[in-house]
């Protein structure tokens, strides 16, 4: 009995292998079969892209460091442009929440908008500082060393962008051996004029510096802020370019031989008015108590028959609150920040302006750090501008938008508040006050580097006794 059993088992095996070999040698009666002879008709562009290429390329763009590099860091922060015209690799995450787009991205639109900056010759030098091909190498290997970087406010987006980028990729190229906390000038009880001498003794290790914070103590800083006299974002970059190695040069001087790091970008950073009421005409500008955070800022809100007052940025929204002042002026990020939204009804404007602080570090400590970690510090702090110009060019309309959901009502300027702006208080007032702020030893150096390098980008010269004239655009 167990015979013909062990005999009826091994034909079932021996009937299975044969099926299992059929099936694997007959082919599938559903499957498209592919034609014996190649099709006569030319492959689609998509097919062809997709084919394997019969024989290897000579070079490809990984053979390329520098496009190695840039296309390791693509789609997110750390990105950035290699010059051919290829903006994709910049779009995808900002570092941090709330430092994007509404969604938190880098989108394409707002990077195609400000494209003249990533084919700039400022742009290809900070690749190029970044060193991003042959890094320094880090030797250090002593005790944790602390820097504390003191910001203009630790609550605004540039700060929180220093804090999830620069900050964190220091600590985490440096194995944590350099640590950098973060503060600002209201934590540390200063409002911010004084700054620069603060960097100088040594208060203040390293800091952000705003140039219109700084105009009593080196009034040739306002250079890069003439409000109204640069009409749009282009026109001011090209200005910050013909003269930013000059204004970082005046600041190392005005500081002792404090090292310039790097600056704080932001493209999306035009100033608007935070009002209780709104501003349609140039009458109701008149009488209004505006605050000011610069002299500059200041000719240009009298120029329109207001009352300039130069408050603290931490005490606007208590100023504003009890009527001290009718307006603050800011942009748009800092503005929803401080809620002044929940103070204010109005937001007017914009008064084009593409922010550009310095990062200044106070000589003593420089000189103290060892020297592979000075060059890593200023490979980051170049890499921390290319993101930041990566990053900011949608903040105008993003945070535009924020302070509108918060509440606000948006008044654009007028034809007749730009016309006066452009032809009235930019060279009648703006213009005209830079001039009479200068030391008397250094006012023809200024106005001739003025008259040199940002009269044929903007079409104003000034005279040698201050006043304005047209003259052609060139540049």
């Amino acid at each position: 009995m167990l015979k013909p059993l062990l005999l009826a088992g091994l034909l079932i095996l021996l009937m299975t292998l044969a099926l299992a070999c059929g099936s694997a040698a007959e082919p599938d009666p559903t499957a498209t079969q592919a034609p014996t002879a190649a099709p006569t008709a030319a492959p689609t562009a998509t097919q062809a892209m997709m084919a394997e290429p019969t024989q290897a390329p000579a070079t490809s763009p990984s053979d390329d460091p520098l496009t190695a590099a840039a296309d390791a860091r693509a789609g997110g922060p750390g990105a950035f442009y290699l010059g051919d015209g290829d903006f994709s690799r910049l779009v995808g995450p900002a570092p941090a929440e709330g430092l994007g787009d509404a969604n938190d991205m880098v989108n394409l639109a707002g990077l195609e908008r400000e494209s003249y900056l990533f084919d700039s010759q400022y742009y290809q030098d900070l690749v190029e500082k970044a060193n991003f091909t042959n890094p320094t190498e880090m030797t250090y290997d002593g005790e944790p060393i602390n820097i504390q970087f003191a910001c203009i406010n630790r609550t605004v987006a540039p700060c929180e962008l220093w804090d999830n980028f620069f900050r964190k990729q220091v600590e985490a190229r440096t194995n944590g051996k350099v640590i950098v906390p973060i503060t600002s000038f209201p934590e540390l009880g200063i409002a911010g004029p004084d700054s620069l001498e603060q960097v100088t003794n040594g208060t203040l290790s390293w800091a952000e510096i705003t140039s219109g914070y700084v105009s009593g103590h080196m009034p040739e800083a306002e250079l890069a802020i003439m409000y109204g006299l640069y009409p749009d974002h282009e026109v001011e970059f090209k200005v910050t370019q013909a003269i930013g190695p000059e204004l970082d040069r005046l600041f190392e001087e005005n500081t002792d031989g404090g090292i310039v790091l790097s600056h704080m970008w932001v493209s999306g950073g035009d100033q608007f008015f935070f009002c209780k009421e709104g501003v349609t005409t140039l009458a109701d500008f008149e009488g209004r108590k505006v605050r000011s955070h610069g002299s500059a800022l200041s000719d240009w809100i009298e120029g329109f028959g207001a009352n300039a007052q130069f408050v603290a940025f931490a005490e606007v929204y208590t100023a504003l609150e009890r009527g001290i002042l009718d307006c603050g002026v800011t942009v748009a990020f800092a503005a929803h920040a401080q809620r002044w939204y929940e103070v204010t009804d109005y937001m007017v404007g914009p008064l084009s302006s593409q922010l550009l602080n310095t990062v200044i570090v106070n000589r003593d400590v420089w000189d103290g750090l060892p020297q592979d970690i000075q060059q890593i510090l200023l490979e980051e702090g170049a890499r921390h501008e290319l993101e930041a110009i990566r990053v900011t060019p949608a903040w105008n309309e993003v945070w535009i938008q924020r302070n509108i959901d918060a509440g606000l009502e948006y008044q654009e300027f007028s034809p007749e508040l730009m016309s006066h702006m452009r032809n009235v208080v930019a060279t009648d007032h703006v213009v005209p006050g830079f001039v009479s702020r200068q030391d008397d030893d250094s006012r023809d150096a200024i106005i001739a580097l003025f008259n040199e390098r940002i009269a044929p980008i903007v079409g104003v010269k000034i005279n040698p006794d201050g006043t304005t004239e047209r003259v052609p655009i060139t540049q």
